[in-house]
C-alpha cells in the first residue's frame, strides 16, 4: 500500500495517511481486533479507579455514563458507515443494526462481554449475557459498586448507544445483577424494543462538544474490495463475528475504527473529569494515570497476541499498532528500527493521548514498552520544528540491564481479569427471527 491513500470526498481527492495496521497480514489482524476492543474495555479499569480515589463511587458513576453516552453515538454511527450497515434513514434503524452495533464496540468486546442476541422481528429482541468480565471486576468490590455499574451507568447508556441507530429505541432489564442467587447465570438479559410511541432519546450536551472533535469526523480510507474475504457486513446479523471472514480491507478499517473509538472516549472522560476537578492540574494527573494504565496494559496483550520478541524490534512492531499512536490519520508519527517521532496533528488538536507525551512526560511511554519487556524503556528527545510541522518530539527504545519496576498504574489494571484473557475459537451462525 502507498504512503498516502487516495481517497475521493465529493469534492474533489484528498490524501489520507494509510493505516499502520496494513502491514499487518489478514491472519494477524484478525486477531489484533478482538484484542483492540478488549483494550478499549479496560480504559475504565483504569480511569475509573483514580476518578474513584478523587471524587468518590457516586461521582465516578456521574463521569462514566457522561463518558460512554458522549462518544458511543459518534463511533456507532462511525462503524455503521464503514461496514455498509447504515440505516437507509438515518435515525431508523432496526435491532440487528443495533446489535452489530454492539459486536463493534469497545464498550461489548467479544467473549470478554458475552452478548448473546435474539431477534423476535426487526424491531423487537433481547440479549443475555453469558460472561459479563466487567461484572467479575466489580463484584469483589461489593454491592454498591455493582449497582453502581448494572443500574446506574447501564440505563442510561445502553439507550444512548442505541439513539445512534433510532432514537425510539428502548434497552429494558429483565433482570441484572445484584446476582439473586449469587451464581445466578446468565449475569442479565434485557429486551430491546423500537416503538413510534417510545419518546425519543436525545444526546447529552457533552456529546455535542465531543461531536466538534477532529476524531468525530475523521477521513479514514475506505475499505476498497478485491481481496478474500467479506468487505462489509450488510448481510445478516451473526451470533459471533469471525474476523477472519472479514477482508484485509475490512479489518484495517475496523482496526482504525476501533482505535478511534478509544480517543472518543478518552476525550469523553476528559470532558467529563474537567467538570469535575478542582483545577486543571488534577484533570492532568488523572488523565495520565488513566493512560499510563492502559499503555502498559494494552502492550502487554498486542505483544502476546502478535507473539512479539522481548526485544527492542518487538517493541517497536508493538507500538506500530499501538491505540496510543493511531490511527495514523489522526497521529502523526513515523517510525523506523528503533525510535518514533511525534509531530503535532489532529490528535494533538483534540488533547489526544498523545498530546500528553513527550520529554516533559514519559511514564506512559516507559509503560507502553514496559508492556513488551521491563528491560525496556525509552529515551525522549525534543525535535525542532520542520517545514510545515511543528516541534515535536522523539522517543528512542532502549534495553537496560537492569528490569524496571512496572508502574502501579498498570498494576491497578492488572486487578480486571480482562487483562489475561484468552479468546476462544467459535463458529459464526445467522441469526434469524424467531
Amino acid at each position: 500500500m502507498s504512503e498516502a491513500a487516495r481517497v475521493r470526498d465529493g469534492q474533489g481527492v484528498s490524501a489520507v495517511p494509510a493505516s499502520r495496521f496494513a502491514g499487518l497480514s489478514r491472519a494477524q489482524l484478525a486477531v489484533v481486533v478482538p484484542e483492540l476492543l478488549l483494550i478499549g474495555q479496560l480504559i475504565d479499569r483504569s480511569g475509573m479507579a483514580w476518578c474513584i480515589s478523587a471524587f468518590g463511587r457516586e461521582v465516578m458513576a456521574e463521569i462514566a455514563i457522561e463518558e460512554w453516552a458522549a462518544s458511543s453515538p459518534i463511533y456507532t454511527r462511525r462503524m455503521q458507515h464503514a461496514l455498509g450497515y447504515a440505516p437507509e434513514v438515518a435515525g431508523h434503524g432496526d435491532v440487528p443494526t443495533i446489535f452489530k452495533g454492539l459486536q463493534l464496540d469497545i464498550g461489548a468486546p467479544p467473549q470478554f462481554m458475552d452478548f448473546r442476541y435474539r431477534v423476535d422481528d426487526p424491531w423487537t429482541g433481547e440479549f443475555h449475557l453469558d460472561h459479563c468480565g466487567a461484572l467479575m471486576d466489580v463484584e469483589p468490590m461489593g454491592e454498591e459498586y455493582v449497582r453502581s455499574m448494572c443500574h446506574d451507568i447501564e440505563d442510561p447508556t445502553f439507550d444512548a448507544t442505541a439513539v445512534a441507530t433510532n432514537p425510539r429505541a428502548q434497552v429494558r432489564p429483565i433482570h441484572r445483577p445484584p446476582r439473586a442467587p449469587a451464581d445466578r447465570h446468565p449475569h442479565c438479559a434485557w429486551t430491546v424494543r423500537i416503538r413510534d410511541d417510545h419518546p425519543p432519546v436525545s444526546g447529552i450536551p457533552l456529546l455535542a462538544v465531543n461531536e466538534a472533535s477532529r476524531a468525530a469526523s475523521l477521513e479514514l480510507a475506505p475499505i476498497e474490495p478485491g481481496g478474500p474475504g467479506l468487505d462489509d457486513y450488510a448481510g445478516p446479523l451473526l451470533s459471533d463475528l469471525d474476523f477472519t471472514a472479514f477482508s484485509h480491507a475490512a479489518l484495517v478499517r475496523i482496526a482504525d475504527e476501533v482505535c478511534l473509538q478509544m480517543a472518543l472516549l478518552d476525550r469523553a472522560f476528559g470532558l467529563a473529569v474537567g467538570k469535575r476537578a478542582t483545577d486543571v492540574d488534577q484533570l492532568l494527573a488523572i488523565r495520565r494515570k488513566q493512560l499510563t494504565g492502559i499503555a502498559g496494559v494494552a502492550s502487554a496483550r498486542l505483544a502476546r497476541a502478535l507473539l512479539a520478541p522481548a526485544s527492542v524490534a518487538g517493541a517497536m512492531s508493538v507500538l506500530a499498532v499501538h491505540p496510543l499512536f493511531n490511527p495514523a490519520a489522526y497521529v502523526t508519527a513515523s517510525f523506523d528500527a528503533a525510535s518514533v517521532t511525534v509531530t503535532p496533528g489532529p490528535a494533538h488538536e483534540d488533547d489526544a493521548w498523545i498530546s500528553l507525551c513527550g520529554p516533559d512526560w514519559t511514564d506512559a511511554l516507559r509503560a507502553a514498552v514496559g508492556g513488551v519487556d521491563l528491560h525496556l524503556d525509552v529515551a525522549v528527545s525534543p525535535v525542532p520544528a520542520a517545514a510545515g510541522t511543528g516541534a515535536g518530539w522523539r522517543a528512542d527504545v532502549v534495553r537496560r540491564d537492569e528490569p524496571v519496576r512496572e508502574a502501579d498504574e498498570v498494576a491497578v489494571v492488572r486487578f480486571s481479569t480482562g487483562t489475561d484473557f484468552a479468546f476462544e475459537t467459535r463458529r459464526s451462525l445467522p441469526i434469524f427471527v424467531v
